[in-house]
C-alpha cells in the first residue's frame, strides 16, 4: 500500500449499514499525505496517529450480532461528534477490533474517547436487550460490566512506513483469523475504501504482508 498517494482529505467512518461501513469525506485542517514527505513527525507532540486493539470481555464473539454492530456504530458516531477524530482505518472482528485514528493537533486524549465509546456502546447494548457476561465480585464493585476487557492496546505510529504496516495489519486481520480466504470478502473493514482510493489492489492480501516491528510483537491480539 502506498500512503503517499492518498489525497489531501482523510476519511471518517460515520455510519455502518447492514454490516458495511459507509464512508463520507471529511477535511481535517490541512492534513495531507504527499509522496516523499514525512507527515507523522509527532512522537514528542500532543495529538498524532495511533493504532488500537480493543477486545471484548473474555473474548466473547459479541460482534457477530447485528445489534452489537449497530450499537458500536452509534457509539463511534456520538463520540466523533463530541470529540472529533479521524477513523483512518478499521476492521471489526467477532471478539475484537483494530483501528487507526488521527487526532486533531494539540489533542492526544484518546483514552477519554475510548472510555466514551465503550460506555456509549454498553448502555445502548444493554438497554436494547443485549446480555453481559458475569463478572467477578471485584469487577462488579468497580462498576465493570461483562462487555469489554478493561483498557486497550495502543501503538503510537512513528512515521509513514509504520502507518503502512499498521493499516496493512488492520486489513489483513480477517485472513489471519481464517474468517475469509480473501481480504476482499470481509465486509466489516475499511479495505474497500482503500481500494477505491487506489492504495490497494482488489486482490491484495493473498499472502502474509511484511509487517515489520511494532513496539510489541503481538499487535494487542486476543
Amino acid at each position: 500500500m502506498v500512503i503517499g498517494r492518498l489525497s489531501c482529505h482523510v476519511d471518517v467512518a460515520r455510519n455502518w449499514i447492514d454490516g458495511h461501513w459507509a464512508w463520507w469525506l471529511d477535511s481535517l485542517g490541512g492534513v495531507r499525505y504527499a509522496r516523499g514527505m514525512s507527515v507523522f513527525r509527532r512522537m514528542h507532540l500532543p495529538g498524532g496517529t495511533f493504532y488500537f486493539t480493543v477486545v471484548t470481555y473474555q473474548r466473547r464473539p459479541l460482534f457477530q450480532s447485528r445489534l452489537a454492530r449497530t450499537c458500536l456504530r452509534e457509539a463511534l458516531k456520538e463520540q466523533w461528534q463530541s470529540h472529533p477524530f479521524n477513523l483512518f482505518a478499521i476492521c471489526l472482528l467477532p471478539n475484537h477490533l483494530h483501528c487507526v485514528w488521527i487526532l486533531p493537533r494539540g489533542d492526544s486524549d484518546y483514552s477519554a474517547r475510548w472510555q466514551g465509546i465503550k460506555r456509549g456502546f454498553t448502555q445502548r447494548y444493554l438497554d436494547r436487550g443485549g446480555k453481559e457476561l458475569p463478572v467477578t465480585s471485584a469487577e462488579r464493585r468497580e462498576g465493570r460490566k461483562g462487555i469489554w476487557q478493561p483498557r486497550f492496546w495502543e501503538h503510537t505510529v512513528r512515521d509513514e512506513q509504520d502507518l503502512e504496516r499498521c493499516v496493512d495489519y488492520v486489513h489483513w486481520n480477517p485472513r489471519k483469523h481464517d474468517l475469509v480466504s480473501r481480504v476482499r470478502d470481509y465486509p466489516f473493514s475499511s479495505f474497500h475504501r482503500f481500494v477505491e482510493e487506489g492504495l490497494y489492489e482488489l486482490d491484495w492480501g493473498g499472502s502474509d504482508p511484511e509487517f515489520g516491528q511494532a513496539s510489541k510483537s503481538n499487535w494487542g491480539e486476543p
